[in-house]
């Protein structure tokens, strides 16, 4: 089935595990994408239905295990309108100067899942790269949506968010993964998870 819209990648995938952190595929930068073609409109259609199974705004291919730099994002701006799409080989420009402005608000990931720590952000971003079908696309997040964009661009980079925070929060976000990811399957969201968390990237 060749697609010819975005909303023909919204359909029809399958769910598949999300790594976790520790794996080294999350770990590493990815490759390239340089084909626009049917394997990669599968493995978006697939990265869809995992972010929806798993009640994330956003899911980089490194978390179901491809070292490939394409995301899917599903998330509400400031405004909470909602912008759903794919970014292939993105790239993230944030404000300088006084034009940058940073929102220290909770974050997690669906690949240590259960767990939120504060992390400074700018609140604003511009990520540009290409779409499923190649070609150039430009988005300006702000809110959620900004957080979003920087943190699925870090993940293709090889970067989790923790990697991001102080020594004192990184022990504290590993402590609540530790004391909640039992109610998370090895195979989690193919296998269901014990109870309702908060969205996730």
């Amino acid at each position: 089935m060749s697609a010819s819209s975005l909303e023909d990648l919204t359909t029809s995938g399958r769910v598949l595990r999300v790594t976790r952190w520790g794996e080294d595929v999350l770990h590493q930068p990815t490759r390239p994408v340089t084909d626009f073609g049917e394997e990669l409109h599968q493995l978006v259609r697939d990265m869809f239905a995992t972010m929806a199974a798993a009640e994330g705004v956003g899911l980089a291919a490194t978390q179901v295990g491809v070292d490939l730099a394409v995301f899917v994002y599903d998330c509400p701006d400031e405004d909470q309108v909602h912008h759903r799409g794919v970014f292939c080989n993105p790239v993230v420009t944030l404000p300088e100067g006084r034009d940058r402005r940073l929102d220290s608000t909770d974050e997690g990931c669906l690949s240590w899942p259960g767990a939120y720590q504060p992390l400074a952000r700018p609140d604003r971003a511009t990520c540009t790269g290409q779409d499923a079908f190649g070609q150039d696309i430009t988005v300006v997040g702000t809110g959620l949506l900004a957080r979003c964009l920087q943190h699925e661009t870090d993940h293709l980079g090889g970067m989790v968010f923790g990697d991001r925070l102080s020594s004192r929060a990184r022990r504290k976000l590993d402590e609540q993964h530790e004391q909640l990811k039992h109610f998370y399957p090895d195979d989690w969201p193919v296998s269901p998870k014990g109870r309702r968390e908060d969205p996730q990237a």
